[in-house]
């Protein structure tokens, strides 16, 4: 993929990761700023499914309020969540 095509994929998923709640946003917009890039196939999978899940639901996961019923999913949501702020 070319420079410009992944910028241009990168500035749609930052579109698709805006919430409404900061924290949220502010939990994707780390994981895109530093990990997307060097990211597996399969990682950059498991985060795609993990957007389009509902924010009440992301919200109780990475909170610790709920647990994720798929492993993969809550492997990442425990990755995402120790990102420094």
């Amino acid at each position: 993929m070319t420079a410009e095509a992944e910028a241009l994929e990168l500035k749609r998923l930052r579109w698709r990761c805006r919430r409404g709640m900061r924290e949220l946003d502010q939990l994707f917009g780390r994981y895109l700023d530093r990990e997307w890039a060097q990211a597996s196939e399969a990682e950059r999978g498991v985060f795609l499914q993990l957007i389009d899940c509902e924010d009440d639901k992301l919200w109780r996961w990475f909170m610790g309020y709920e647990q994720c019923p798929d492993v993969a999913l809550q492997q990442l949501i425990r990755s995402i969540a120790q990102l420094p702020a």
